[in-house]
């Protein structure tokens, strides 16, 4: 399967993104609503906030009172990292059940408000991103939410910013006009890159970068280094070493060196990363291209 994170700041469209993922087939695993699921009356969750926060945290049916919670740990950076600490982790393993169950074809959009302040770029294939101006953020927060505008600010504030989450996006989709042109910037990465991207995961292929309809640019040092960090997130605590060199000026190739794994089991997670076998580099048995159709990269295992 293809995975996505999808995160912006608050206010910026990531709803609208996200319902129009679902209209053109993706799954979609909303990290919101599973966030108020495992705080339910009765859950361990709801029990290890009220044994963090007090019981004024309830309401009198002895669920979570929400806004009251919110004003405390968006007040205080404390309070809020002691929650994240217990939600977070229940968040992601519902996720990863609900991803388990989309099946191997699919493309899995997880929306993540602080996908950024969480660390989780390098989980996913791409890491969408939503920007949209910090005035009309203020304002949709205001108009549409009922919020005062310092609390819209404080909530912001509490963010990453745009340029932070710019740096982990893959794709960054500008929603500072009509919603229709937010929308028409999503359809054009879901048919041109998204969609191939799928298929080869699906099939276990490097992307035919000919074939494509999509103009792929030279990769710069941005790309390189978030192609890196999956790598070496997906290698994990397998005895492995990734260096990244660039080649030909439009491609990047990654040098990996086995040291002490197997090399078949090094290739099954690189294939979980989205990178199979191809001749590119002019040995089949040692070399992976990627399934991403917008980016030219390969993987060179070492001897």
């Amino acid at each position: 399967m293809l995975s996505l994170g999808l995160t912006g700041g608050i206010a910026a469209g990531k709803s609208l993104l996200a319902n129009r993922f679902r209209e053109l087939g993706a799954v979609v695993i909303d990290a919101d609503q599973l966030a108020r699921e495992v705080v339910a009356p009765g859950s361990p969750g709801l029990a290890a906030v009220v044994e963090r926060f007090g019981r004024g945290i309830l309401l009198p049916d002895g669920s979570l009172d929400r806004p009251k919670l919110g004003s405390i740990v968006f007040a205080d950076d404390g309070h809020r990292l002691a929650l994240n600490a217990i939600v977070h982790p229940l968040v992601r393993s519902a996720a990863d059940s609900l991803k388990f169950d989309a099946g191997p074809g699919a493309i899995v959009v997880q929306d993540i408000p602080l996908l950024v302040e969480s660390g989780q770029g390098a989980n996913f294939h791409l890491v969408v991103v939503v920007q949209a101006p910090r005035e009309e953020r203020i304002a949709r927060m205001v108009r549409d939410r009922g919020m005062s505008e310092a609390d819209a600010m404080a909530r912001m504030s509490a963010q990453a910013s745009d340029d932070e989450r710019a740096a982990v996006a893959d794709v960054l989709i500008h929603n500072d006009g009509s919603p229709e042109r937010a929308v028409a910037q999503l359809d054009a990465v879901w048919h041109q890159r998204l969609v191939p991207f799928a298929a080869n995961m699906a099939a276990g292929t490097a992307a035919a970068h000919g074939d494509s309809e999509l103009e792929v640019g030279v990769p710069g040092d941005k790309d390189a280094a978030l192609l890196r960090e999956r790598l070496v997130r997906a290698v994990g605590d397998l005895p492995t070493s990734v260096e990244p060199t660039k080649a030909d000026g439009d491609r990047l190739v990654f040098g990996l060196r086995p040291q002490g794994a197997s090399t078949d089991v090094v290739k099954e997670v690189l294939a979980v990363a989205g990178f199979f076998p191809c001749a590119e580099l002019g040995s089949s048995g040692d070399s992976l291209g990627f399934a991403d159709p917008a980016v030219r990269a390969y993987i060179h295992i070492e001897d």
